[in-house]
């Protein structure tokens, strides 16, 4: 693709880091911001600069949040009694919309993924033990994604949660196997939390 501009290419060439964004795709949204106004498009990059420098993660859960402890953890109405363990931020965001559930979230970060070099030791699990430690929940909910990564990353926790007295459920398969919580639409995905099944390893 051959640019009129160094600094379009270079625009170019930075949006298209984003997933599922091509040149083409990129182009078209540096020609958008092209013909808006200076003071709207300094906006947007100093918000993206903000969401890098002053982004948190909750120290509870790991979720992402504005302050030390995140609006979902500090919220006294919310039933600390029942961890849902996720994947990451938009599978919180997606459970969350269903309005189904009440209870409090420990994002893990991630899916053991040997191939890509993931292993338990890089995610947020040492610190889910500790949780279950210190506060002693009467439920853990594993609402991992229906894939062989997510498959494994459920058996492992459950290994290591069988240690403690805590009931292990899962959400009942109403999302598709090698489906990805996050695309599942919100009845599926709040029928599945509310009739979530106790876990059983496979």
């Amino acid at each position: 693709m051959n640019f009129p501009s160094r600094l379009i290419e270079n625009a170019v060439n930075e949006l298209s880091r984003f997933p599922g964004i091509g040149k083409k795709s990129a182009l078209r949204m540096v020609l958008f911001l092209l013909r808006q106004e200076e003071q709207l498009v300094r906006k947007m990059g100093e918000s993206i600069i903000a969401l890098r420098s002053e982004i948190k993660y909750c120290k509870k859960c790991n979720n992402v949040s504005d302050t030390d402890l995140c609006n979902i953890c500090s919220n006294p109405k919310r039933d600390a009694s029942l961890i849902c363990v996720v994947e990451d931020l938009r599978d919180v965001m997606a459970i969350e919309n269903t309005a189904q559930y009440q209870g409090v979230y420990h994002v893990i970060g991630g899916l053991i993924n040997p191939i890509q070099g993931i292993g338990p030791d890089k995610l947020q699990i040492e610190s889910l033990l500790k949780r279950v430690v210190n506060e002693k929940p009467e439920e853990i909910i594993l609402a991992l994604s229906a894939t062989m990564e997510g498959d494994t990353t459920a058996f492992f926790l459950s290994r290591k949660l069988q240690q403690h007295e805590v009931r292990i459920s899962a959400i009942s398969r109403g999302i598709a196997v090698g489906g990805e919580l996050e695309y599942a639409d919100e009845i599926t995905l709040g029928r599945s939390i509310t009739s979530r099944i106790p876990y059983i390893p496979r």
